[in-house]
């Protein structure tokens, strides 16, 4: 894939619900290309349709209208299992709660991706676990299930499960949203540092402060993008400076 085409295009993506005699333009004519390596906040009120483009782009819902282009493939051209596949090895989820498999160890939750990706033995996806949740201070919370972990925890543990297939975009939603503030900015910093080392992050969230880190932010209301613009920001300073990756 060529650096400068887009990881992500859409174009002229609308996505309609019929809520009894009405018509909901939940997305309504949406237009955007995303790059590798950029850091992106979608920003946007309750009701926006910000968590509809987010399904979207995530490849878990399709558009009633539109091209959604992912690595130059056009996705309506792919089966449901070939589009699971893809999301699997190329998208890494942060959830705001977490979506840990409450009974299993930590090491488990990450290691669980890993399974369904033909391309990393089991043994590489143990180690790969490994790596990542000793890179976010978490080595000796390993055996530990969801219930014995703060939410910062949780949620460190839930962006290692999203790294280790290690996708070409990652996708947060909400990702500080039942955080204290304390932990809310480690994960911010940890989302600063993935892409201060090349990885393609998109945070969706409603939250003006989070959007004031990123590089990019794209403004949407009543489903259409009203504002889409780059700006210089003090994302270092806000974030501490945490080094992580």
């Amino acid at each position: 894939m060529d650096q400068k085409s887009p990881i992500l295009k859409l174009n002229n993506i609308h996505k309609h619900y019929q809520m009894g005699d009405s018509d909901i333009r939940a997305v309504d004519g949406i237009t955007l290309d995303i790059y590798r390596g950029e850091f992106i906040s979608i920003l946007g009120k309750s009701g926006s349709g910000k968590s509809t483009l987010m399904h979207i782009i995530g490849l878990l819902d399709h558009p009633t209208e539109g091209t959604v282009k992912f690595e130059d493939r056009i996705m309506s051209e792919l089966k449901d299992h070939e589009l699971a596949v893809l999301r699997s090895e190329k998208i890494g989820f942060v959830f705001q709660a977490f979506n840990l498999l409450p009974r299993t160890s930590a090491l488990d939750n990450v290691i669980l991706p890993t399974l369904y990706n033909k391309y990393i033995s089991k043994r590489q996806g143990i180690k790969k676990a490994n790596e990542l949740l000793e890179k976010v201070s978490m080595k000796d919370r390993i055996k530990n299930t969801p219930g014995q972990l703060s939410g910062g925890q949780q949620q460190r543990v839930a962006i290692c499960r999203a790294l280790v297939n290690d996708p070409s975009l990652i996708l947060a939603d909400e990702p500080t949203g039942n955080l204290d503030s304390k932990s809310g900015l480690e994960i911010l910093n940890l989302l600063h540092s993935l892409h201060e080392v090349g990885k393609t992050v998109i945070i969706v969230t409603h939250d003006v402060n989070i959007s004031s880190i990123t590089d990019r932010v794209i403004k949407l209301s009543d489903g259409k993008v009203f504002e889409d613009k780059w700006q210089k920001h003090d994302g270092e300073d806000y974030l501490n400076n945490m080094e992580i990756f």
